[in-house]
């Protein structure tokens, strides 16, 4: 076994993947011809979200990923990263000198992968249809800044910003930007089920057990044009319980590749090369860990309880507990690899202190312990979770200001109870929908955020944020980003915890493996292959 670390070159904020590809010689899966990739990641269908693979309304990473290979958008991000590159489109740009009117040109020919074409009237529709639904995850607010949207026959569309907008090209490489035939999917009403049509590099087809997707089947689609170059005729992504299953099922062959999430354990046995068929890729990654308040609830509506908390939790001791080198602290929600990044929360509470805390408490006339509850989920971010909040639990209460207990819940019911405000505090993960400042914050603090926080600062809201979407020039953006950064470590609406690695396991004769993932966990099956690597 080999282990392969990614070098990348931080370029205005932005990483660049220098290693092309891994692997040796061995035949990999005996799944036939498909390259099967592993996840734990859990695709259900429930009363609360029948549509989970519906643009309109879905929002998380693992979500994203089952949906970017079929539906195509104007814009991607190429694997090299940096600025996006015209997907569907043949080319778009912003045609004003103020970053408010972006205009694409479609490809000529694109079709649909049932035959229809393409046209600019479909662009139009699908993302109006997205801002007409305006589903409860927030899923919208990347596309608040458009006012209206034009077309000019069957190949232009314009797009009409309200306000400058220099991030734009980067939300029309998004799935919510996704380009849906009209015969599909109704314009005022969610597609329920796992049913997906669109014009990307592959079809799709979901094995689904108990309303849970078990197998994804990508099957090339051959009347794709796009940018993408496309390794391989067929992918599956196969479902698992757990990592251990996951891990199992890489040993025996029986999948080729294995993504999030695996272990801490499992990623430190394949470090030290006990396997000399799978090799470990880790690259850096985006990943940001964080704790959220409905800072309406009595528990926590006091800014000096949040405070509180922020003054006592050492990320330190619960990164080496139980992440070890896999995560790093985090002081602020942009990573420190982002352009911009500020350490807002070091800069004002710096290290653990019990009696900073009982202080800030005191002052506030709040009567110790505070009794709260931490929730989590069990099953989306991986089976480190659960001691991870064990840790801060313990942390609080050591203090003897908080008497914290915790409760782990599902994927499929922590996200609805979340949004509907049924948990004080809650930890949640965030992977970029592309590598800018503005998509560490925004989504967050926003109007009508992701969170569903009763949280709002008009002068985040209405000064800040528009005033650095206004800099296309976005290290100029980065007075504007730090000074959000600083009310956030004040107000501590969100409790930034740590910025994790991300890693790829592949049996050896997979190549492409270096761009399976990038920097912002956007999964590109189109760059696997078979074959001795370079």
């Amino acid at each position: 076994m080999n282990r392969k670390t990614l070098v990348l070159p931080a370029v205005a904020g932005l990483l660049t993947p220098v290693l092309a590809a891994c692997g040796g010689t061995d035949s990999g899966s005996k799944s036939g011809d498909a390259i099967v990739v592993g996840t734990t990641d859990q695709f259900t269908a429930t009363k609360e979200a029948p549509a989970p693979l519906d643009p309109a309304y879905t929002y998380d990473t693992s979500t994203w990923n089952i949906l970017r290979p079929t539906v195509q958008t104007l814009m991607i991000v190429p694997k090299n990263e940096g600025s996006p590159v015209p997907e569907a489109a043949e080319s778009c740009n912003f045609t004003d000198s103020g970053s408010e009117r972006y205009a694409c040109k479609l490809r000529e020919g694109l079709k649909f992968a049932n035959g229809d074409a393409v046209t600019a009237a479909d662009v139009k529709y699908s993302i109006e249809r997205v801002l007409r639904i305006k589903a409860d995850t927030g899923v919208a607010t990347l596309l608040n800044t458009i006012d209206t949207i034009e077309t000019r026959g069957d190949r232009e569309v314009v797009f009409h910003l309200k306000t400058a907008d220099a991030t734009f090209p980067y939300k029309l490489s998004t799935p919510v930007a996704g380009i849906l035939d009209p015969e599909s999917y109704a314009k005022d009403k969610l597609r329920d089920g796992f049913e997906v049509d669109g014009s990307g590099p592959y079809t799709l087809k979901a094995d689904v057990k108990n309303n849970t997707i078990t197998t994804v089947t990508y099957t090339r689609n051959p009347t794709y044009k796009g940018s993408l170059e496309v390794n391989n005729d067929k992918v599956e992504i196969r479902a698992f319980p757990d990592a251990d299953a996951m891990g199992a099922a890489i040993d025996k062959g029986d999948i080729d590749v294995m993504i999030r999430t695996m272990s801490p354990a499992q990623i430190q046995k394949l470090d030290a090369g006990t396997d000399e068929n799978v090799d470990l890729v880790d690259m850096p990654g985006l990943e940001i860990r964080y704790l959220g308040f409905d800072t309406d609830a009595p528990t926590v509506k006091s800014k000096a309880v949040r405070q509180a908390m922020a003054q006592l939790i050492n990320r330190d001791e619960l990164v080496s507990k139980v992440y070890g080198t896999q995560a790093e602290p985090l002081y602020s929600l942009v990573p420190a690899t982002i352009t911009g990044h500020s350490n807002s929360f070091f800069n004002k509470y710096g290290n653990p202190s019990v009696d900073k805390a009982k202080s800030l408490l005191t002052k506030a006339g709040i009567t110790t312990p505070v009794k709260l509850t931490l929730h989590y989920t069990t099953d989306h971010y991986g089976s480190a979770t659960k001691q991870e909040f064990e840790v801060l639990q313990k942390q609080l209460n050591d203090s003897g200001l908080f008497d914290a207990s915790v409760q782990g819940h599902p994927w499929k019911t922590f996200l609805p109870s979340e949004l509907k405000g049924k948990y004080d505090v809650y930890g949640m993960g965030w992977f970029p929908d592309f590598a800018d400042p503005d998509n560490f914050l925004a989504p967050f603090l926003d109007k009508d955020n992701i969170l569903g926080s009763p949280y709002s600062n008009p002068t985040i809201q209405h000064t800040l944020i528009p005033q650095s979407r206004r800099e296309a020039d976005r290290l100029a953006a980065s007075k504007s980003v730090t000074q959000i950064q600083d009310i956030l470590a004040e107000d501590v609406p969100i409790l930034p915890l740590w910025q994790g690695k991300q890693y790829v396991a592949a049996r050896n004769g997979i190549t492409g493996v270096s761009y399976a993932l990038n920097s912002s966990s956007v999964l590109q099956l189109w760059e696997l292959g078979r074959g001795a690597s370079d």
